[in-house]
């Protein structure tokens, strides 16, 4: 498959979001500002620079709803930007932390939004009416190391944490005055702020890019030995399947259905996994479908000869050995952020970006290559 369209923003981009329209995109050049380019007469144009962080911008959000766009960065505190007129309004949210915001995700409703941080906590953030503010209240001491990702369960209420200690969790964030106990379900009615719902310890190593499937029933994450993890009935009674990959651990996931998934990290090269009818989940292929010339380098002939090697089984050995996955694809170095373009209300996603440490967004479209199950 190819990519739909690939562009060269930067010589490396941390974050990416899009507007609801998908008209325009905002980014993070890896530095402390936040670029806004819109599509005009065949080119991108930059818009508005977003200068309010003094440290490197690791997260933004824009909300379908809303069309407000949340900044986090290392400088340990967030801004919500409001668009007035041609000017981008920031308000700063008060995130008290002492370590470096990482991550930040709009709640399905888009009536708060989650912060993890290097500071072992999340920050579930919100609009106060009353004194005209953004305020937080903080998840504290559930995670014993940095929370490297987030994810928001489609009732609005549960959150889902990735860590450096290796673990998965999913926490209550209800908060009284913003949220509807009756609008969750029965089942997460007698759940408190900040009570631990589930704790997933699957991966003996770091943990990133947790992610819900669209009805929120199955849970995946992924481990930096190179393992990826599906756990349906989270809160009820977890079922966990361990997919071991072949190739570079992944940094990001994103569910396009309800039974297929694809994964982007440190193979520069999207991964499409799926769901058979029994509900197993199995690698598919790379989405970057690359030919590759056999004994094309030094490197690729010494990777055939390990192969070779490794790959001999007790009846004897085989002189067909499977290439390597080829490099040079759409994206050039590791691949960090993926994000959905949705279509209203749509649950199956056909369109989905991509950028990384190379500088480049890539934009995917599955509708014409891909199988979408629902």
């Amino acid at each position: 498959m190819a990519a739909q369209a690939i562009h060269q923003f930067a010589e490396c981009i941390t974050c990416h979001a899009w507007s609801p329209d998908h008209s325009m995109i905002a980014f993070c050049p890896n530095n402390t500002e936040v670029h806004i380019y819109k599509f005009i007469a065949d080119k991108w144009e930059k818009l508005h620079v977003l200068s309010k962080h003094d440290q490197i911008v690791s997260g933004i959000d824009w909300g379908r709803s809303t069309n407000k766009i949340v900044t986090v960065s290392h400088d340990r505190n967030s801004y919500v930007w409001t668009q007035e007129g041609q000017d981008w309004v920031p308000t700063l949210v008060i995130l008290k932390l002492n370590r470096a915001a990482l991550c930040v995700q709009w709640s399905p409703k888009e009536n708060k939004f989650a912060v993890g941080s290097g500071a072992k906590s999340v920050c579930i953030c919100y609009y106060e009416q009353e004194n005209n503010w953004w305020i937080s209240k903080i998840i504290r001491k559930k995670h014993e190391s940095t929370v490297t990702s987030i994810a928001w369960h489609p009732n609005n209420i549960h959150l889902a944490t990735t860590s450096t200690d290796g673990k998965c969790r999913v926490f209550s964030t209800i908060i009284k005055g913003v949220d509807t106990r009756g609008s969750q379900g029965s089942a997460s009615a007698d759940w408190k702020f900040g009570e631990q719902i589930a704790q997933l310890d699957l991966s003996t190593t770091w943990a990133f890019g947790v992610r819900w499937s669209p009805s929120g029933k199955t849970l995946a994450y992924a481990g930096h030995s190179s393992m990826i993890y599906f756990v349906e009935d989270v809160e009820a009674s977890p079922a966990a399947q361990n997919l071991a990959l072949r190739d570079l651990p992944l940094r990001d996931i994103l569910f396009v259905s309800e039974r297929m998934a694809i994964g982007v990290g440190f193979d520069c090269n999207p991964l499409i996994f799926a769901a058979d009818e029994t509900g197993l989940w199995s690698f598919v292929r790379y989405l970057d479908e690359r030919k590759v010339t056999p004994s094309a380098s030094k490197a690729s002939q010494l990777s055939e000869a390990l192969g070779k090697l490794y790959g001999q089984s007790r009846q004897g050995s085989s002189d067909t050995v499977e290439p390597s996955k080829p490099r040079g694809g759409a994206h050039e170095n590791c691949i960090t952020c993926i994000v959905p373009l949705r279509k209203g209300s749509e649950t199956i996603i056909k369109r989905f970006s991509t950028s990384g440490l190379d500088g480049k967004i890539v934009v995917w479209d599955l509708e014409n290559h891909v199988a979408i199950t629902k």
